[in-house]
């Protein structure tokens, strides 16, 4: 079963029937009970990095996602939902820096100046390290962005692939069971559906 969490933001129908079209059981979820039951999970999302955490803190599904991920089960960030795993954001919201979740040390920074933003369109992959989540993948596979800010990790062993727009920035990162995606699977075609279909056959 694939739970996905719906907290007020993003494309969770989009996610849900790339998932189904796969063959998959899916559920969406605004209960910090569900999270802590699940088996595989998705964080999703589109939008600014504080709105997002605001609406985990109001929907008071933070905690339960922190110890989900602590406990090293089947988990997928998606676009926004990678960002929220870093530690913070420079991206401004009620006038300071929001914290994000904290699974992946670093903080989310925009594109410089010299590219146009947002990144809207197909980009390409470079492998940087082996991880299930990429079986059938090779480099230069293309898949579709879509984002104005990119998260560097202070670590880069967390960094499984990169793209390339105005610099070199992680377009997947993991550990362990835990993946994120800076690009929209649900959105890329063929390749973006291995990749989901991927996640979905991880052991939880």
């Amino acid at each position: 079963m694939i739970t996905i969490i719906d907290y007020g933001l993003g494309n969770l129908r989009s996610v849900q029937k790339a998932f189904e079209h796969l063959g998959h059981k899916v559920f969406l979820t605004s209960k910090k009970e569900d999270i802590t039951d699940a088996d595989h999970l998705v964080l999703p999302g589109v939008g600014a990095f504080g709105a997002g955490m605001r609406n985990l803190h109001q929907y008071g599904l933070v905690e339960a996602i922190q110890e989900y991920l602590a406990s090293d089960r089947p988990f997928l960030g998606i676009c926004l939902g990678l960002q929220l795993l870093f530690t913070e954001s420079e991206e401004s919201f009620a006038g300071e820096r929001p914290k994000g979740l904290g699974f992946f040390r670093g903080t989310v920074r925009r594109f410089p100046e010299k590219v146009k933003v947002p990144q809207i369109g197909w980009n390409s992959l470079k492998e940087v390290r082996d991880h299930p989540i990429l079986h059938g993948i090779s480099d230069g596979d293309y898949f579709y962005f879509v984002h104005s800010y990119h998260a560097p990790p202070e670590v880069d062993e967390v960094t499984l692939a990169k793209a390339e727009y105005g610099l070199s920035y992680p377009a997947i990162v993991g550990r362990g069971k835990v993946c994120a995606l800076q690009f929209h699977p649900e959105k890329s075609s063929r390749l973006g559906l291995k990749i989901l279909d991927n996640f979905a056959s991880m052991k939880a």
